[in-house]
């Protein structure tokens, strides 16, 4: 439970504590006395929003302490050392500050931590509920929790079971969705496809054979030019005629070092490189006369690379800048249109799982109904006792648990069409959510032989409150939370009905810590720790604080708060006579 809020800085506190013990702590106090800011710190304990400008004038920031007993809270204790906090003596020390210009900080344990990690540690343990929280109770989605908080376990479980199956149908749906709708764009993709591998086939290219035949028609191109310059070569190199050749020139170099070679050493060197230049000219001549005799006009041969050059540059020009580039274009695109071949096998198989999907959400939204529809007998039961106990004996609550049945679809496979129930003339379409097939509605008949009507419209301001905490209550019993707070949801509520109110919220604090702000005396009287908000103002500043009151102060509290006076006998009378009537019910 909470034991210590310390606030300082915030709206009209600067700087007050409040020491919170088992049972029920009601906090009073004039209107404007600063009642509110205390629920305003809890907010902020527990994650949530920080307000700039409810850090009091003057100061520069805002600070909320809270002292949280989690000897029996091994949840708590787990998520704080996560966060990197410290435990001490089984306590823990969260922290929120709010600065002036906006910026905040969140403590728990003493480590800095992100805002939304104070609130998943504190969240849990706390249930405030204000008046906000009655037009809360007017939606239908909160009525459908406040039931399947009621269902407990088994509901929990069945809820879970079909959220599963909704999530798996909507990402089913959505691929199904995606492939149909696209349907078009990649079938022009596939034919695209399939029109230049047969292009590729057709032309059916061997790696590097641009490069090839590239070279062969410039070889074929230019053969007289080639021979001509070939025979021009050998016959420099060796003359078939008289005429000057580069081996008569070099035969008669040798002969002319050869007949001296006897006289000098590196004469006869000199011959015999000319002789090994001799028999390379031999060879090389030899070589030019052979790729002379080689070359040939082939005017056919040229045609037929030029043809095959040009079906080359045709795929060059779409699908690669070179062959071997295309025939990589090619091995993807082939596996492309697999792909995209068998789209319409995965249609099928996606259409398949859709209906199996659906006959399962079908019948994990029909369990979750029928418990939800057991529950709210017993919620309703339970809910109209205590409202009997509230001053209202002849109320009744009324759960309306109903299936929402919607027009038949044109066909079971449009998106997300209704599920099909039953059979022949007894079928019916539900429309269906993230929650199941359900809608939850809480109807009140407020007098006897009234028609149960739904809460907006048939409860007052008073009435609606004591349905709300009738059901916290009754939720209490099974979905325990360590803390709640009330912040004057007694309002428009006096008389009996008001006693009966304090009366529950004490029954309440038996088994949970409670701490309720209100302005009825009649409530106040049930506490177990009263603590009074009181302003004061020295002509410039306007200060709050709390104080926890004694039998005394507390007489005169309610005397206050009862008729306006803290002096009358009359009144002190009227007060010990409440505390009188609060003692002996409690007890």
């Amino acid at each position: 439970m909470l034991e210590e809020i310390r606030i300082s800085g915030l709206g009209i506190i600067e700087s007050s504590t409040l020491e919170l013990g088992p049972g029920l702590t009601v906090v009073t106090g004039e209107t404007g006395a600063g009642k509110t800011m205390i629920v305003t710190a809890l907010g902020l304990l527990l994650g949530g929003r920080g307000d700039a400008g409810s850090v009091r004038k003057g100061k520069k920031a805002a600070r909320v302490e809270g002292v949280i007993d989690a000897r029996s809270l091994p949840g708590v204790i787990d998520a704080t050392e996560e966060a990197g906090g410290e435990v001490e003596e089984g306590r823990v020390l969260v922290a929120r500050t709010v600065a002036a210009e906006g910026r905040a900080r969140a403590y728990v344990g003493g480590a800095t931590v992100p805002v939304a990690t104070l609130g998943s540690v504190t969240s849990p343990l706390v249930a405030v509920h204000g008046q906000s929280d009655q037009h809360r109770l007017l939606q239908p989605r909160a009525q459908r929790d406040s039931l399947d908080r009621f269902g407990g376990e088994a509901v929990a479980k069945l809820l879970a079971a079909y959220a599963d199956i909704h999530a798996e149908l909507q990402k089913v749906e959505r691929e199904l969705d995606e492939v149909t709708t696209h349907a078009r764009e990649r079938a022009q993709e596939a034919d695209l496809l399939r029109f230049g591998l047969g292009e590729v086939e057709e032309v059916s290219p061997e790696p590097g054979e641009d490069l090839t035949l590239a070279q062969e028609e410039e070889k074929l191109g230019y053969a007289d030019t080639l021979r001509t310059a070939s025979e021009q070569a050998r016959e420099a190199l060796s003359s078939e005629v008289d005429a000057p050749d580069a081996l008569g020139a070099i035969s008669a170099a040798r002969q002319a070092l050869d007949g001296v070679r006897d006289h000098d050493p590196d004469a006869a060197s000199l011959a015999d490189r000319l002789a090994e230049v001799s028999y390379l000219l031999t060879d090389l001549a030899a070589d030019v006369a052979s790729y002379a005799t080689a070359i040939e006009t082939d005017p056919a041969r040229l045609s037929a690379v030029s043809e095959r050059r040009a079906a080359l540059t045709a795929l060059t020009r779409k699908y690669g800048e070179t062959i071997d580039e295309v025939l990589a274009w090619a091995e993807t695109g082939a596996k492309r249109l697999l792909e995209l071949d068998s789209d319409d096998d995965r249609i099928e198989e996606l259409r398949a799982e859709r209906t199996r999907l659906r006959a399962a959400l079908t019948e994990a939204g029909l369990a979750l109904s029928a418990a939800r529809s057991e529950s709210a007998g017993a919620l309703a039961e339970a809910v109209s006792e205590e409202l009997t106990g509230l001053a209202m004996p002849h109320a009744r609550l009324v759960v309306d648990v109903r299936q929402k049945e919607t027009d038949t679809p044109s066909s079971e496979d449009e998106p997300h069409a209704p599920l099909k129930v039953g059979s022949g003339k007894n079928v019916r379409w539900l429309r269906y959510g993230s929650n199941g097939l359900d809608e939850v509605e809480l109807l009140l008949a407020a007098n006897t032989g009234s028609e149960p009507r739904p809460l907006h419209k048939g409860a007052s301001g008073g009435e609606l409150s004591r349905v709300m905490l009738a059901i916290e209550v009754v939720l209490a019993a099974t979905s325990p939370v360590p803390t709640f707070v009330f912040d004057e949801v007694d309002a428009g509520v006096g008389g009996t009905a008001a006693v009966e109110i304090g009366r529950r919220l004490a029954h309440l604090a038996r088994t949970a810590q409670v701490l309720v702000v209100t302005h009825l005396p009649q409530v106040a009287a049930f506490a177990d720790h009263h603590v009074a908000v009181e302003k004061t103002s020295d002509g410039v500043v306007t200060s709050s604080g709390l104080t926890v009151l004694d039998d005394e102060s507390r007489e005169r509290e309610l005397s206050r708060m009862l008729a306006g006076l803290t002096a009358s006998d009359t009144a002190i009378a009227h007060a010990r006579e409440l505390l009188e009537v609060a003692r002996s019910a409690k007890a």
